[in-house]
């Protein structure tokens, strides 16, 4: 025991001193690399229509090649996000960071260049490819550059940069695509990455596990192929709006069994890649479901709300972004400022609170018309953006803090695969549950021959209508109505998942975590970083 009086133990301290003066501005250059890998996503988005133009406007890329383009990115991501976060354990998390923004960089550029859809396709995976070294290893670095106190603090200012990259991207992308060719959107990157390379080589030091242990190359292959298959099983459902189709039941079931025989393979083996006995912490598997289940929702709504500003409203890409601010401010002010709230009621009631803001707000769109007025969007958006910040903050410091240090890169890489998954179900469920019901309401508005591709979507009906000319005027009021019906329907499902969470982590997230209990813990971290 030590008096009030006495120095703190100089063991307590695991960070070097050297490190611990800069640990703000090594946090700045991380941000720095994860903004504009979050925030290229969020570009992609309003640039989709530009695209979609014919040459030499846009590539002319299809509405199957457009979303191909997102999904590649998405697929390498999420397959290698796990890989990526062991490679960082073990290699350097410092060097695996420095690889991913270079490789990051060289596929923004190709992208920038692409001559047709097939090419941005595949640079868009090189993307995916250099993203998920970069993800994991932001949060993998900040675990070992702040102490276990400065620890929720600095994770709160690392989830309110998510939230900003993912409300600058549009606004970003709408200002460079008033003044530029579609290209500009991934051009941006690279000199970014240059000046976030110079800085990682300048501030960031090398960590890595001290004991990894030997490779454990079958789990490394079952993991990727597994998550490769179940994600490509999820879009091909969106894509299809038919989750029994053959290839969609066959592409995700095999994921599944993989994933499943990747979890046996690690029970058994004395070197696995995860200790997956970390899953039968009640609270870290609920912390991590909570994530999933908040991008199921969040990246479904994000979705037709885009449709519904631009398609339904006649807002421009520039103007939609705008109006996604306070979703992105309240994360901003909030995310940093969470750690007070959970200082003052404990985890549960934190996060608890902030999935049932999130789950009122989805069923609160079920409220929105065609003359809505937009400042009622505008609260909608910031009580999303304060729900969330209320949860990713929370989570996020327990899943990092439940892994021992030595193992942030894994740890990291789990919440974000997770995440991810989370996110792509979200598109592809929600998204084929809007198309259905879209679908269902325009489908006797349209005749019988254009029924089938005219349905698809409002853009595609009212693409349809604008060929008619002044006959197709009668379409755009139905069209409307038939999509404000099917996002009334949508906001209902993504609000039952985030009730869902809202249960899950009222459950099983604890009140307060007593301080004691967790002091073995960073005594055993300090002997073994020893």
């Amino acid at each position: 025991m030590t008096t009030p009086a006495d120095p703190a133990p100089p063991a307590e301290r695991r960070v070097p001193e050297a490190v611990h003066r800069r640990r703000w501005a090594i946090l700045g250059a991380l941000m720095l690399s994860l903004l504009i890998v979050v925030l290229d996503n969020s570009i992609l988005n309003v640039a989709i229509k530009t695209i979609s133009t014919p040459e030499p406007t846009g590539l002319g890329a299809t509405q199957s090649e457009l979303e191909w383009a997102i999904n590649a990115y998405t697929l390498v991501f999420a397959g290698l996000l796990f890989t990526a976060g062991l490679l960082g354990d073990r290699v350097g998390r410092k060097k695996v960071l420095l690889i991913g923004l270079a490789v990051f960089g060289v596929g923004s550029a190709l992208a920038a260049e692409s001559g047709s859809p097939v090419q941005l396709i595949a640079f868009r995976a090189v993307m995916g490819l250099g993203a998920a070294f970069v993800m994991p290893a932001t949060l993998a670095v900040l675990m070992n550059v702040f102490e276990r106190d400065e620890q929720p603090k600095a994770i709160g200012i690392w989830a309110g940069g998510v939230g900003l990259a993912i409300a600058i991207g549009p606004i970003t992308g709408g200002v460079l695509l008033d003044h530029f060719w579609w290209g500009s959107v991934f051009l941006v990157n690279v000199p970014i990455v240059v000046i976030a390379l110079a800085l990682m080589v300048w501030l960031v030091p090398d960590s890595r596990d001290p004991n990894p242990g030997r490779i454990d190359p079958i789990g490394v292959v079952m993991s990727v192929i597994g998550l490769v298959l179940l994600v490509y099983g999820i879009i091909k459902g969106g894509q299809l709006a038919d989750f029994t189709d053959v290839t969609v039941l066959s592409t995700s079931g095999a994921g599944l069994l993989v994933l499943v025989a990747f979890v046996v393979h690690e029970k058994r083996s004395d070197h696995p890649s995860i200790d997956v006995t970390y899953f039968k912490n009640k609270v870290f598997s609920a912390a991590i479901g909570a994530i999933a289940l908040v991008f199921f929702a969040l990246m479904g709504v994000t979705f037709f709300s885009v449709f519904y500003t631009q398609s339904v409203r006649g807002y421009t890409p520039l103007e939609t972004g705008l109006l996604m601010l306070p979703l992105a401010a309240a994360q901003l002010i909030f995310a940093p400022r969470a750690r007070l709230v959970v200082d003052r009621f404990g985890y549960k009631a934190t996060t608890t609170g902030g999935m049932a803001i999130l789950a009122l707000m989805l069923a609160a769109f079920a409220g929105l018309e065609a003359d809505t007025p937009i400042w009622i969007l505008e609260v909608l958006f910031f009580l999303m953006g304060t729900g969330m910040a209320h949860i990713m903050t929370p989570t996020s410091v327990v899943i990092m803090q439940a892994l021992p240090r030595e193992k942030a890169g894994s740890a990291s890489a789990l919440s974000n695969t997770f995440r991810q998954v989370g996110g792509a179900l979200g598109i592809a469920v929600l998204g084929s549950v809007l198309s259905t019901a879209y679908r269902n309401g325009i489908e006797d508005k349209l005749p019988p021959a254009a029924r089938h591709e005219a349905g698809e979507s409002i853009e595609a009906t009212l693409g349809f209508a604008a060929k008619l000319g002044a006959r197709g005027d009668a379409l755009v009021g139905p069209a409307n109505d038939a999509f404000l019906h099917a996002m009334h329907v949508t906001a209902f499902w993504g609000a039952g998942v985030a009730a869902i969470g809202a249960v899950i982590v009222a459950v099983f997230l604890p009140g307060r975590t007593p301080a004691p209990e967790r002091e073995p813990k960073d005594t055993e971290l300090v002997s073994a970083d020893h």
